[in-house]
């Protein structure tokens, strides 16, 4: 039998990696370039790709919004790009449908929340995540982090200093519950090694794992809850959103 049964359901895990609905369900015949940038950077990839001759090849159709799915050539090569919704579930479950259609070396952009004193816009390549969100359960065992791939983060770290740009990197927090990022839950994090929080990184790490794909993240600081008294949204890092998807091009033409 596949699932390791557990009392706690969220701690229960299948073995099996195929399942009742796949990812190529609905276009069997989409295929995707093997390198892809997979960002959350709302409104600049659709910017950046019109901007930039990509074509139109396909869309993920959620019950909320159609994701378009681009493909353009930068430095001689193809690759797909794609924005990422906000939150675990969402993210992976596009994720696993780009992966099902020919991804395989994929890098994604996004802000973070600081836990600690980093000014806003400071690049960040997470190393691993800590897993407090739903969804990296259901694609890997139970464990307190997951890894993020290191050829990834190798290329990131090329490509920040290929740039000169200064960078570190962290361990980061996965959460589900932006409106739950208590006092004590801040404090403890910071104590166990975590600077950063966010939503998706686990569930991207543990869905690419399961998949056999690399897949890596560059973030960038937006807002900061190192002073838990006086919470500071500041510009939510509005001034990094192009620099990082160029960054990210870059560095998956390197994967």
């Amino acid at each position: 039998m596949s699932i390791q049964k557990h009392a706690i359901p969220i701690l229960e895990y299948d073995t099996d990696t195929s399942a009742v609905i796949l990812p190529t369900r609905e276009s069997p015949d989409l295929k995707l370039p093997e390198k892809t940038v997979y960002a959350f950077l709302g409104d600049e990839i659709d910017r950046y790709a019109q901007a930039h001759g990509a074509v139109r090849v396909g869309e993920f159709i959620s019950i909320t919004k159609k994701y378009p799915i681009y493909v353009m050539q930068y430095k001689g090569e193809a690759i797909g790009l794609c924005q990422a919704p906000v939150g675990a579930a969402a993210a992976a479950q596009l994720l696993d449908w780009l992966i099902g259609h020919g991804a395989r070396k994929i890098l994604s952009a996004g802000s973070c929340g600081a836990l600690v004193d980093l000014p806003e816009n400071t690049f960040l390549v997470p190393s691993k995540a800590l897993r407090d969100e739903g969804t990296s359960y259901h694609y890997l065992p139970p464990s307190r982090f997951v890894a993020v791939h290191e050829a990834a983060r190798g290329a990131l770290e090329q490509v920040l200093r290929e740039h000169g740009r200064k960078y570190r990197e962290v361990i980061t927090w996965s959460t589900d519950g932006f409106f739950r990022e208590t006092e004590a839950l801040v404090a403890y994090r910071r104590a166990e090694g975590c600077e950063v929080v966010e939503m998706e990184c686990a569930a991207l790490a543990a869905c690419a794992q399961l998949r056999g794909v690399t897949w890596g993240c560059l973030l960038y600081t937006a807002d900061t809850l190192a002073d838990t008294k006086h919470y500071d949204a500041r510009n939510w890092g509005g001034d990094s959103l192009e620099l990082a998807l160029e960054l990210c091009l870059d560095a998956v033409v390197l994967l």
